[in-house]
């Protein structure tokens, strides 16, 4: 059974920084790529940042470039995203998603809310 559970959202202040987690199971995490989307209330979901299955490779979008990082651990079968410098923008939910081929699927999200 592919799952996709990420965790480590939650409330920070402007500027503060998060970790989200995104552990994965049931597929072959080392050959897929994973990606991570937000979604904000009202709004379509985008993508945020993605990773190579064997790491070589990552991209951004333009918002959160010099801020956001995203690695993987392909012994834990995990994908990060490490966000610095969080502003009230970012505040949206936050999806895991593993590509690989035809084959899709996505997390249930977790919560960022960037506020004063």
């Amino acid at each position: 059974q592919v799952q996709l559970v990420e965790s480590g959202g939650g409330l920070v202040q402007p500027g503060g920084s998060l970790r989200l987690s995104c552990a994965a199971s049931g597929f072959t995490f080392s050959r897929s790529t994973m990606r991570w989307y937000r979604q904000a209330p009202g709004k379509e979901r985008e993508l945020v940042a993605a990773i190579t299955g064997a790491g070589g490779s990552t991209n951004y979008a333009d918002s959160v470039k010099g801020r956001f990082t995203i690695a993987r651990d392909n012994a834990k079968n995990t994908v990060y995203l490490q966000m610095n410098s969080l502003k009230p923008e970012d505040t949206a939910v936050y999806y895991c998603n593993a590509v690989r081929g035809l084959f899709s699927s996505w997390g249930q999200g977790t919560q960022v809310t960037v506020s004063s």
